[in-house]
C-alpha cells in the first residue's frame, strides 16, 4: 500500500467536511465513506487513525462538535480556554469596604468586663469551715473529666459461674 500520495488526515477530514457540505456538520461515519470512496489505498487502521485525527482537531479548535456532529467553526466563534480563567490584574480591590486585619483581635483590645470574653467557666473551690478564708476561684482543666471509678468488692457478675 502506498500511502505517500495520500494527503494527511486533517486535510482529508477538512475536504470530506467541504463536500459534504451539511449545515449542522457531518458525523463520523459518513466522513469515513467520503473519505473512502474519495481516496484509494488508505491504510488497514483507517478506522481508528480517522477517530485519532477528529478527536484532536477538536481539541485543537479546528473542528466544532455539536450533536454527534464535526462541523467547522464559525468565523465569530470564539473559543473558551479549558481550566479556570486567569484571575484579574488590577491592583485594586473591587469592594468599597476597607480591607480587614486578618487573625483573631489581640486579648488586650477585648473588654475584660465582659462575660463573654471570658473562655472557660470558673469553678469555686470548697473550704472548710474552721478555715476563715473566703473560697478562691480556680480554673477548670482541658478536655473532659476522667470517669468515676466504680467502688471495688460491689455486688456484680463473677468470673467464676
Amino acid at each position: 500500500m502506498d500511502t505517500s500520495s495520500l494527503p494527511s488526515y486533517p486535510e482529508m477530514i477538512m475536504v470530506a467536511l467541504d463536500g459534504l457540505n451539511e449545515e449542522t456538520g457531518s458525523n463520523k461515519t459518513s466522513i469515513s465513506k467520503y473519505i473512502e470512496s474519495k481516496y484509494q489505498n488508505l491504510p488497514a487502521g483507517h478506522a481508528t487513525l480517522l477517530k485519532h485525527h477528529l478527536n484532536r482537531m477538536k481539541e485543537c479548535g479546528q473542528l466544532m462538535f455539536w450533536k454527534n456532529n464535526y462541523m467547522r467553526p464559525r468565523p465569530d466563534f470564539i473559543r473558551r480556554g479549558r481550566g479556570r480563567p486567569p484571575k484579574a490584574k488590577d491592583g485594586m480591590p473591587t469592594s468599597d469596604t476597607p480591607a480587614k486585619p486578618r487573625g483573631r483581635p489581640r486579648k488586650d483590645e477585648m473588654d475584660s468586663n465582659d462575660p463573654s470574653g471570658a473562655s472557660v467557666p470558673l469553678k469555686k473551690k470548697k473550704v472548710s469551715a474552721d478555715n476563715g478564708e473566703q473560697p478562691t476561684e480556680i480554673r477548670r482543666g482541658r478536655g473532659r473529666p476522667p470517669k468515676a471509678k466504680l467502688p471495688m468488692g460491689g455486688e456484680g457478675v463473677s468470673a467464676q459461674a
